[in-house]
């Protein structure tokens, strides 16, 4: 099996991760020859897709071509490239660029009646202003009074291009959809935690959200994808704020930081699921032989036939999830820090390092010698509790090693 992943960023670190789990035959494209995940895969290829009309021959034998990057003028190429090769695409363009758009994305959670922070100017200060068309972190800017509002966006529609919300507190958790119309699945939620701007630095599994708000949290995202006609995966973030989860952001991509937590906790591998899908044609049937293949092996996740889901979603019931630690350290001479994924996008080129100072493996830039590097550490254990316990032995191993 051959997969071409085009964007070597970091949606390129997760789909390259994933694919060797698979057991795939990797091929990383990007015009940076530095891009974190270009030696990653078993070729590399330094190519700006936006200028091949013909993309399609630039991939003999490639069964499965996985978009990994946030530019349109790429995506529409991609698109393109693979509808004249009859190439398998592991995308849904349309749903894309419906959660690419926060603006579109809360006009549809209002319409659907699911609950989001609320909008300026109904909501209170301090707001929380992220631009419309960005991903993650990005450019986000709390204002806490109506003079630093009228600072940042100065005269009307200044801010038009911007989602204005209330800022809440609360711990926020993760949940992935894969599927066709008609039929889903919702896989495991899993916990996510946020340094100082915003951008996730550690994910967990499993999670520690109530079992009813982890049906609720499902049967939220079913709903969702329904709604938008999903066809491959979607990643949906909430936050637990006064015992209400609000929904904060829908990406309808592969995510980054989650599927490999997920994968470590219960075996899932996310991108294998959409191989599945894409090479069937991401169509449906009316016995749903296909969508039941593809699924076999997810066991216990949660599974909707129905459009939009049924009100009483089942219980996720993976069986035996494992304790999953992931998180992102940047080592500067004898100093460590836990930091946000973000450190990981201009470290140059990756690498997997198993058995990482203890870590079941590594994804990092670390050599024998070298004072200042990253590394996205994974550790797990037969629970929580014990991968835990083995991350603060990780960690403790690095704090000796670098004095």
């Amino acid at each position: 099996m051959f997969t071409a992943i085009i964007g070597g960023g970091l949606q390129g670190i997760e789909a390259a991760y994933l694919s060797l789990k698979a057991g795939r035959q990797v091929m990383i494209i990007d015009k940076n020859p530095l891009a974190p995940a270009a030696r990653l895969g078993h070729i590399f290829l330094r190519e700006d897709v936006t200028k091949r009309e013909d993309l399609f021959r630039l991939l003999p034998g490639v069964d499965l071509v996985i978009p990994a990057l946030e530019n349109d003028a790429a995506i529409a190429a991609i698109i393109d490239g693979c509808q004249a090769g009859d190439m398998p695409l592991a995308f849904d363009g349309a749903a894309y660029a419906l959660s690419a758009s926060k603006i579109e994305s809360d006009e549809l959670f209002a319409r659907l009646g699911i609950p989001a922070p609320l909008p300026w100017p109904r909501a209170k200060f301090p707001l929380i202003a992220k631009p419309s068309e960005s991903s993650g972190s990005r450019g986000v800017k709390i204002i806490r009074s109506r003079a630093e509002l009228e600072a940042v966006f100065p005269g009307p529609g200044a801010a038009k291009d911007w989602v204005l919300q209330e800022y809440i507190k609360g711990p926020s958790y993760s949940l992935e959809v894969v599927g066709v119309p008609g039929f889903y699945r919702a896989l495991q939620v899993t916990d996510l935690e946020m340094d100082a701007v915003f951008d996730c630095k550690r994910v967990t599994a499993p999670t520690r959200l109530a079992p009813e708000l982890c049906e609720r949290f499902v049967e939220i995202s079913l709903q969702i994808a329904a709604a938008i006609s999903l066809k491959g995966i979607m990643d949906v973030e909430v936050i637990l704020h006064e015992g209400q989860l609000k929904v904060l952001e829908i990406d309808a991509r592969l995510p980054s930081q989650t599927p490999v937590t997920v994968f470590w906790s219960t075996g899932i591998n996310m991108v294998e699921m959409l191989g599945d899908l894409a090479a069937q044609g991401n169509t449906t049937d009316s016995s749903n032989k296909t969508q039941s293949k593809v699924f076999a092996g997810v066991q216990g996740a949660v599974f909707s036939k129905s459009a939009p889901c049924s009100p009483k979603a089942k219980k996720n019931k993976i069986a035996n999830p494992r304790g999953v630690v992931l998180e992102h350290i940047k080592v500067s001479g004898n100093t460590l820090q836990v930091c946000g994924e973000r450190i990981m996008k201009d470290a140059g080129t990756l690498c997997i390092q198993p058995g990482f100072f203890g870590a079941d493996e590594a994804i990092g830039d670390y050599a024998e010698g070298k004072r200042d590097w990253v590394a996205t550490l994974i550790v797990s254990g037969a629970d929580c509790e014990e991968a835990w316990n083995k991350r603060n032995a990780v960690i403790k191993n690095i704090k000796q090693h670098i004095k």
